[in-house]
């Protein structure tokens, strides 16, 4: 089946690709110019461990990472959880997803050779205890989910730690919209491990880090087991969210 699936805004689908390319497909980003980034978190077979640039319809125009291979050079990742593309063509990748993975946020340029890298596992500022989403704002910041340290950690484009924001709970997904409308959702927390917070979508402002509306998952009537990591707007306000345990996507009216 072809993991990469694209809706109208009834839900009906549209188009599908992928089909075959893929181990474990965990990040997905869309450019300016409508293409779609997928990071595959995993390798197996000669397949996984690198990020995938579609054009809108399906046809393969980048790959980043070497297939199957596990690494922390410039062209290897490990588990890279996320991506994120930059106006001017600047690919981010969060590289890791805790445990025993990599722990880096590595830059290429719009063509995919490798500027740098930052980050290493750790609790302090600038490291990380497990990434799983990227994001970016309108000035160009860099937004980190540091999950496994309750936090999303905010860079410039150079790696320079600016501050962290532990009031959206333990971000599992984030998405910044043109206006700087963030989004982030909690698929872990509790009075366990994250006391104070519980699961949920958190929606603020990126510029002053103000949370201004939550919404719990699972809402009322929803199955306790239900996760959200992924969450996503559309230009008219809709939220988008996704769950990773019972594979649905669903959207809320703004």
């Amino acid at each position: 089946m072809a993991p990469i699936l694209k809706f109208d805004p009834s839900g009906k689908l549209v188009k599908s690709f992928g089909e075959g390319m893929f181990v474990f497909p965990h990040g997905l980003f869309v450019d300016k110019d409508g293409n779609v980034w997928v990071t595959d978190g995993q390798g197996k077979e000669g397949k996984g461990q690198q990020v995938v640039k579609f054009s809108p319809e399906g046809k393969v125009l980048l790959i980043l990472g070497r297939a199957g291979i596990a690494g922390d050079g410039p062209d290897t990742f490990n588990a890279p959880s996320d991506v994120v593309v930059a106006p001017d063509g600047t690919i981010f990748v969060a590289d890791g997803h805790g445990g025993d993975t990599n722990a880096r946020i590595v830059k290429f340029s719009k063509d995919g050779k490798f500027l740098k890298a930052w980050g290493k596992k750790g609790t302090g500022p600038g490291e990380f205890g497990g990434l799983h989403a990227i994001a970016m704002d309108s000035k160009g910041r860099v937004f980190a989910a540091d999950r496994a340290n309750s936090r999303i950690e905010i860079f410039d484009q150079d790696g320079k730690f600016l501050e962290e924001w532990k009031q959206f709970g333990r971000p599992s997904g984030i998405f910044v919209s043109p206006d700087d409308t963030i989004y982030v959702a909690d698929s872990q927390s509790d009075e366990k491990v994250n006391p104070g917070f519980q699961k949920g979508i958190r929606i603020g402002s990126a510029k002053d880090g103000i949370v201004k509306i939550f919404i719990p998952v699972p809402g009322p009537g929803e199955k306790t087991t239900i996760t959200t990591e992924g969450v996503a707007a559309d230009a008219r306000g809709n939220l988008y969210r996704a769950e990773a345990n019972s594979n649905n996507l669903r959207k809320y009216s703004r």
